[in-house]
């Protein structure tokens, strides 16, 4: 397939190529203490150390991605060797200095100044080492070796080695932020937030006991103890009309870091008979879109953190308050830009193990969509894995305001015991709706009704226990010549005019969606706010250089949608 030469990304040369995302990598932890290590590395592809280092890789960017600087995909048996050197600035180390990596796929070792500080698997995942004890007080080297087979064994999202369809390119190595910080002795571990519509329960783990915690007003509380419960007067509850969040200093001994916490509630209730999610004690449309999170320039990343915050403000401009975050965790800062901005999150669990498009696409397209899967995907490596990735990623993403719902398995792929992952799921966070089985294939526990239409009739029959969510649906494509990836295309129906694409997308909603919203339906996530590669059915194009549609006419779409919320 010929690739085309797309334009670049609107916020591309905004990029700061000495110092790439050097904004703090954690905005719901923040220390004083930041010593970025983005930028130019020595880089090499070898099946060994490499006795020199012919290139330079552009960090955090994966070598697959242009702006990477290298831009090729490695072979099986290839490891990718990173190389910098650094000297931390005067002053910086407290007590204890540690590393931190955003995420690096799939596996990796890391080694400071020639001595091993650790290893990591599993390429979706934030994770540091305290290398306080190999650090030297003038240069440094730090290396990393990366391992990417795209073992099935580790979750994989939409990565395939044959691209194509709905299956993107594939990426290795560092794709995050690299960082350091350093911490006094007894330094907070980790803070946890769990809110309601009116008061905060704030749980601090690590440090000394007293605990002094100020509002960005000037409010104090002194606390004793792991945990404190804040009730705000004149509480203000977060919404993606009011998306209000209270800034906050947490003191702890010599420790500071700066947080910040909402006041939002998550439930399902019952209204006029039909069971509905609500968002702080009122029934919620959630008018949502498919989000992939795929950059033409960057592929896991766009070039700056502008661009997480473009697609969330295009998305709210066109009336939509929902993104479902499909088969991808994001850095920190994307969801803290949906916490800021008001954009409400459906987050999916990032699917391992193999996919069969005979028995987890072709079969329940045409309509066998109840398969027991207690028998599915048996090995016990695989299983262990992906429920360990499901834990992390729920603890990971816990504080986020704007994180009100799980998926734990997309249309079959690597599923198995559901209902078990549910009871694990609801185990760790009971506070968010968890969709056991986005699509079909559904078990026994859930706390919605998740169906995928494409093909037909947008059609549902309310359930009296569940709420009734389309969890995707749409996906009609329109090319926009000049913003395309490539010559191939993918979508589920076609339409050659822009004038042809918005009147179907609007008669989609006014004839199909309105109707369901009147009957109780709670959620509707349209496929999707971007081109990604082949597929040509965003509202956006790949390149973000094109909007498809019309935003009056969508915010008019939308205020109908409205109009029909029982």
């Amino acid at each position: 397939m010929e690739k085309f030469k797309l334009p670049d990304t609107p916020y591309r040369h905004k990029m700061d190529k000495s110092l790439p995302w050097a904004d703090y990598p954690r905005p719901s932890m923040r220390r004083s203490s930041y010593f970025c290590l983005n930028g130019e590395w020595d880089f090499a592809y070898s099946e060994s150390e490499p006795k020199e280092y012919k290139e330079k890789i552009l960090v955090p960017f994966p070598p697959e991605s242009e702006l990477s600087g290298i831009e090729r995909e490695h072979t099986d048996g290839e490891k990718l060797y990173y190389r910098r050197s650094f000297t931390l600035p005067d002053g910086f180390v407290k007590k204890r200095v540690v590393l931190h990596f955003g995420a690096v796929d799939q596996i990796c070792e890391v080694y400071l100044n020639g001595k091993k500080i650790g290893e990591h698997a599993g390429g979706y995942f934030p994770f540091s080492f305290d290398v306080t004890d190999a650090l030297t007080a003038n240069e440094n080297v730090i290396t990393v070796i990366a391992t990417d087979t795209l073992s099935p064994l580790y979750p994989y999202g939409k990565q395939t080695k044959k691209r194509g369809g709905m299956w993107y390119t594939p990426v290795s190595g560092i794709w995050q932020a690299v960082w350091m910080e350093s911490l006094v002795d007894n330094a907070i571990e980790n803070i946890r937030i769990t809110p309601t519509d009116k008061s905060v329960k704030i749980e601090v783990f690590g440090g000394e006991s007293k605990k002094t915690l100020t509002l960005s007003d000037g409010t104090e509380y002194v606390f004793e103890g792991e945990s404190i419960v804040i009730t705000p007067e004149s509480p203000r509850a977060w919404s993606p009309e009011d998306p209000y969040l209270y800034y906050f200093t947490l003191k702890v001994g010599e420790d500071i870091v700066e947080s910040y916490f909402a006041l939002r509630l998550v439930d399902i209730r019952s209204v006029n008979g039909i069971p509905r999610i609500c968002l702080n004690g009122k029934p919620y449309l959630f008018h949502g879109l498919l989000d992939q999170g795929y950059y033409p320039d960057g592929i896991f990343l766009p070039a700056t953190a502008e661009g997480y915050e473009a697609d969330i403000l295009a998305a709210k401009a066109l009336g939509f308050n929902t993104l479902r975050k499909h088969i991808k965790i994001e850095p920190d800062i994307f969801y803290y830009l949906c916490d800021k901005h008001g954009m409400i999150v459906f987050q999916d669990m990032i699917n391992n193990s193999d996919y069969s498009f005979f028995r987890d696409t072709a079969l329940p397209t045409v309509g066998f969509k109840r398969l027991s899967d207690r028998r599915l995907h048996r090995d016990p490596k695989s299983r262990e894995i992906f429920l360990s990735g499901m834990e992390r990623t729920a603890k990971l993403l816990y504080n986020h305001p704007s994180i009100v719902y799980y998926t734990i398995f997309n249309e079959g792929w690597g599923q198995f015991r559901a209902d078990d992952a549910y009871d694990a799921l609801k185990a760790i966070d009971p506070t968010r709706i968890i969709d056991s089985t986005s699509g079909w294939f559904w078990q026994n526990k859930s706390d919605v009704d998740s169906h995928h239409v494409y093909f037909k009739k947008l059609k549902t029959k309310p359930s009296k226990s569940r709420p009734t969510v389309i969890s995707e649906f749409g996906g009609y494509s329109h090319r926009c010549d000049g913003h395309l990836f490539g010559e191939k295309n993918y979508g589920y129906k076609t339409y050659e005019s822009r004038e042809e694409f918005e009147d179907a997308v609007e008669s989609l909603y006014l004839n199909e969606v309105a109707p369901l919203v009147k009957a109780g339906d709670s959620a509707f996530i349209y496929t999707q706010i971007s081109d990604v590669e082949d597929e040509t059915n965003g509202l956006l194009t790949y390149d973000r250089c094109l909007v498809k549609v019309s935003e009056e006419r969508m915010q008019k779409i939308s205020n109908v949608l409205e109009e029909n919320i029982k």
